[in-house]
Order: structure tokens, then sequence, then C-alpha cells
């Protein structure tokens, strides 16, 4: 059990680092108030879930620390939903309704796609 909270752990800070590094970067190359930072990473984060359970369900990602290292560990770590909420609420906050409504519904919609788009990307590949 400790060998897998270790693999999990290792991933999970890793993917945090990456949403930090990530998120910040875009964030700063799109000044706006709209989230676009994290917006992007959990969208990617989206896409990777997807790719990883796919190519998991086909037997290329047959080991299972690595799966968890991949999938509850990085994915955890690299999307955010408290990040995700709380900009929300911050643009509901200072009356921004419609960049609100942008930022929940096409986070939610596009996640899905990117999800499944993942997904049905290992199924070609």
């Amino acid at each position: 059990m400790l060998k897998i909270l270790l693999v999990i752990g290792t991933g999970s800070f890793l993917g945090g680092v990456s949403r930090f590094l990530a998120s910040r970067y875009i964030q700063n190359t799109f000044i706006s108030s709209f989230p676009y930072g994290t917006f992007v990473v959990n969208l990617l984060g989206c896409f990777l879930i997807g790719l990883f359970y796919g190519f998991s369900e086909r037997g290329n990602l047959s080991n299972a620390e690595l799966r968890l290292f991949l999938t509850v560990g990085f994915c955890g770590g690299f999307t955010t939903f408290s990040t995700f909420s709380s900009e929300n609420l911050s643009l509901l906050r200072d009356g921004s309704f419609y960049h609100f409504t942008l930022y929940a519904g096409l986070s939610v919609f596009l996640g899905l796609i990117a999800t499944f788009g993942g997904h049905a990307l290992t199924k070609i590949i």
C-alpha cells in the first residue's frame, strides 16, 4: 500500500507543479479577467485522462502502478476543480456574468468532449 501511495503522490506532485507552471504561463500570455490558465489546463487534463483510460482499456497501459501514477496522480494533480470553483465565484462577485457563463459552460462541455476525444484517439492510434 505504501508503494501505491508513493506512486500516486509522485504523480500528484508532478501534476501540480506542471499545472502551476502551465497555468501561470498561459494566464500571463493572455492577460484577461477570464481565467484562461485554469481553463486550458483543465481541458488538457480531461484530454489526457481520456487518453490514459483509452490506452488502459486497450491493454497498452496494463501496469496498474503506471495507470494510477498517470490518472489518479498526475491528472488529479494537474487538473483543479477547486480553483475552477473559486474563479467562478470571483467572476460572479465581480459581476462578470458573461465570463462566468462562458467559463462554467465551456469548461464542462469542452471538458467532456476533450475526455471523449482523448479516449476516441486511442481507438485509431
